[in-house]
């Protein structure tokens, strides 16, 4: 599902909300196809997978990290990015890190797999497919500035994509109020 290496039309549509030289994390990035795009376009990358094949490709690009990011601890806690890609991947508990890792001013930028794919290839499995409105409650915190959840051909696959922001951090000293509707 990875198009020859091509990066995803979706990364590539939204790809101009990363803030200019941004820095940029891959997850699951297997042989780096995102991750390569962004370097290209003079943007730090960091890459995670878990198969070490992976980790070498992506290693003369910038930080490469190896870490079953299934079964272990999340590597990057505590560290945020300009912005954060996630394509044709999903493990659950790994959303909140996800969502976390993404800067004040950053991006979420995620599409994967959704139900009724299962109609048409692989992945089939539910663990694997989101459910309706999945990943926009996943990303709460943020502010959506884009969500699909549809069918896609050229490969057939239902899918859900999102790009969300994080609102940048306040200038010191300004206090941020929350909007409160009119009655």
């Amino acid at each position: 599902m990875h198009l020859h290496g091509r990066p995803s039309e979706w990364i590539v549509r939204w790809a101009h909300l990363v803030p200019a030289g941004g820095a940029v994390l891959d997850v699951a990035c297997g042989p780096g196809r995102h991750l390569r795009w962004f370097h290209a376009r003079n943007h730090p990358v960091t890459g995670v997978d878990q198969a070490p094949e992976a980790i070498e490709s992506i290693a003369p690009y910038g930080e490469a990290i190896q870490a079953d990011i299934e079964g272990g601890p999340w590597p990057l806690v505590g560290r945020q990015f300009a912005a954060v890609v996630v394509t044709n991947y999903l493990w659950r508990p790994l959303l909140p890190h996800i969502v976390d890792c993404v800067a004040p001013g950053g991006v979420l930028l995620y599409e994967t797999f959704a139900q009724g794919n299962e109609t048409v290839g692989r992945p089939a499995r539910a663990d694997f497919l989101l459910a309706p409105g999945e990943l926009l409650r996943a990303c709460a915190p943020l502010r959506v500035v884009a969500y699909e959840d549809g069918f896609l051909d050229g490969p057939p696959r239902f899918v859900q994509r999102i790009a969300a922001v994080r609102p940048p951090a306040a200038p010191a000293g300004v206090v941020r109020l929350p909007l409160v509707p009119r009655a």
